[in-house]
C-alpha cells in the first residue's frame, strides 16, 4: 500500500528512531529501503554536463537546478512501505567536496562522483587553514541548505552532507603519502595537525546546524536517512585504513573522542577495511553509534557478523548499509539482536523488496 504522507515520512516513523537510539526492546529492526546508489551524480541532471577530470567551481552549482531531482529521489518514500524517513541535503548521497574546497582543494569530476586534489602543503600552510565563513564553497553550501529548507516547507527534514574526516582531510592538505610518513616522522605535528582539522570539522557542522530547523524536534542525517533525538554528527576516518591501530590510538583516537562530545547523537561511518581498528573505535566511550557499510568486493557479510556482534555487545547502536540477499537476510535476523539496529538495505528492484519483507519481519 502507498504511503499518503508526502514522501512516505508519516511522523510516527519517529518511534521506531527513538528505539534505535536507546537500544530499546523491539520486535524487529528498523528497516529501510533504497534504490539510490552510493554515488550521486548520476541522479542530477544538473551536473550532466560535467566531463571526468573536469574541475568546478562554486558558481557552477546552482541550487534551483538540483531540487526537482532530489524530490524525485525522495519519492520512493512514497511507494516502499518502511520504517525510513526521507529528506535531503546539500549535494545528495556522497558528495564530500565542501570542506576540502574551503580548505582550498580543487575539486576534480570523477565517473560517479567528485574528488578534492591533494595540496602538499607545508605544516605551517597546513595549520593556517580554517573554516572561513565568507568563502565560496561555504556560501554555495549555505546556499544549497537554505534552498532545500525553502522547498521543503517542513515535509522532509534538511541535514549535513557527508564531509571527510581528519585523516582524510590530513591526507589531502599534506599529501596521501606524505601524511603516512608525517605519522611516524613527525608524530607531534601531524597530531597537532590532526586535531586542528577535527576542530575545523566540528565548526562545519555546528555552523550548519545554526542554518537549519529541527524536524519533528530532532536532527538528522540524509545520507542514512538518520533521524535523532538530538545534536548529530557523521563521522568519518577512512585514511585509517592504512594506519596501524597503534598510530590511531596516538594520534587520531584523542580527535575522534574531541568530535564525538561535541554530538550527542555522533555516529562514525566505517568501511570493510577498516574493522582491524574497530577495538580502537570502540575503546571511545563516546562514540554512540557506529555505521558500516556491507561492501561485496570485500569482506563478506558471513564474514562481517563478528564485527557486527562486537558493536552491539559493546552496547552501540548499529546501522548497517549495503545490498542483503535474503540468505543474507536471514542470517542477520537470526545472528543479531533487533536493540539498535538499522538495516539500510540498497535492494536492485521491488520484487527483491518484497522477497525481504516477510524475513525481516515486516
Amino acid at each position: 500500500m502507498a504511503s499518503s504522507d508526502a514522501f512516505g515520512n508519516d511522523p510516527a516513523k519517529i518511534e521506531r528512531y527513538k528505539a534505535f537510539w536507546n537500544r530499546s526492546e523491539v520486535d524487529r529492526p528498523l528497516v529501510g529501503f533504497s534504490f539510490v546508489g552510493w554515488y550521486p551524480l548520476e541522479y542530477f541532471s544538473a551536473c550532466r554536463s560535467w566531463k571526468v577530470n573536469d574541475y568546478i567551481a562554486p558558481e557552477m552549482l546552482k541550487p534551483d537546478e538540483w531540487l526537482d531531482d532530489y524530490e524525485k529521489l525522495l519519492r520512493e518514500g512514497e511507494a516502499l512501505e518502511d520504517d525510513m524517513l526521507r529528506g535531503a541535503c546539500p549535494i545528495q548521497v556522497a558528495f564530500p567536496c565542501f570542506i576540502p574546497a574551503i580548505l582550498g582543494c580543487k575539486i576534480r569530476v570523477l565517473p560517479d562522483n567528485v574528488i578534492g586534489e591533494e595540496q602538499k602543503l607545508p605544516w605551517e600552510e597546513a595549520l593556517e587553514k580554517r573554516l572561513d565563513l565568507q568563502n565560496p564553497w561555504f556560501e554555495k553550501y549555505t546556499q544549497f541548505a537554505t534552498a532545500l529548507v525553502d522547498r521543503a516547507k517542513g515535509r522532509y527534514p534538511i541535514s549535513h552532507g557527508a564531509e571527510l574526516g581528519p585523516t582524510d582531510l590530513h591526507a589531502l592538505l599534506r599529501g596521501h603519502n606524505e601524511c603516512i610518513l608525517d605519522l611516524m616522522d613527525e608524530p607531534g605535528q601531524s597530531g597537532e595537525l590532526l586535531m586542528h582539522l577535527g576542530r575545523v570539522f566540528v565548526d562545519f557542522f555546528q555552523e550548519t546546524w545554526k542554518r537549519l530547523p529541527l524536524y519533528h524536534g530532532g536532527y538528522f542525517d540524509a545520507q542514512y536517512q538518520l533521524w535523532a533525538p538530538g545534536p548529530i554528527i557523521r563521522m568519518q576516518e577512512d585514511a585509517t585504513a592504512v594506519f596501524s591501530p597503534h598510530l590511531y590510538r596516538k594520534l587520531v583516537q584523542p580527535v575522534d573522542r574531541m568530535i564525538a562530545k561535541q554530538f550527542a547523537c555522533n555516529f562514525i561511518h566505517l568501511h570493510s577495511t577498516s574493522m582491524f581498528m574497530l577495538d580502537a573505535f570502540l575503546e571511545i566511550e563516546e562514540l554512540r553509534c557506529f555505521e558500516i557499510n556491507i561492501e561485496p568486493f570485500n569482506i563478506p557479510v558471513e564474514g562481517m557478523m563478528k564485527y557486527f556482534r562486537m558493536v552491539q555487545d559493546a552496547g552501540r547502536p548499529l546501522l548497517i548499509r549495503g545490498s542483503l540477499t535474503e540468505n543474507e537476510a536471514r542470517l542477520v535476523m537470526d545472528s543479531l539482536d533487533p536493540r539498535g539496529l538499522y538495516l539500510h538495505i540498497m535492494p536492485k528492484s521491488r520484487e527483491e523488496v518484497d522477497l525481504l519483507r516477510p524475513i525481516l519481519g515486516m
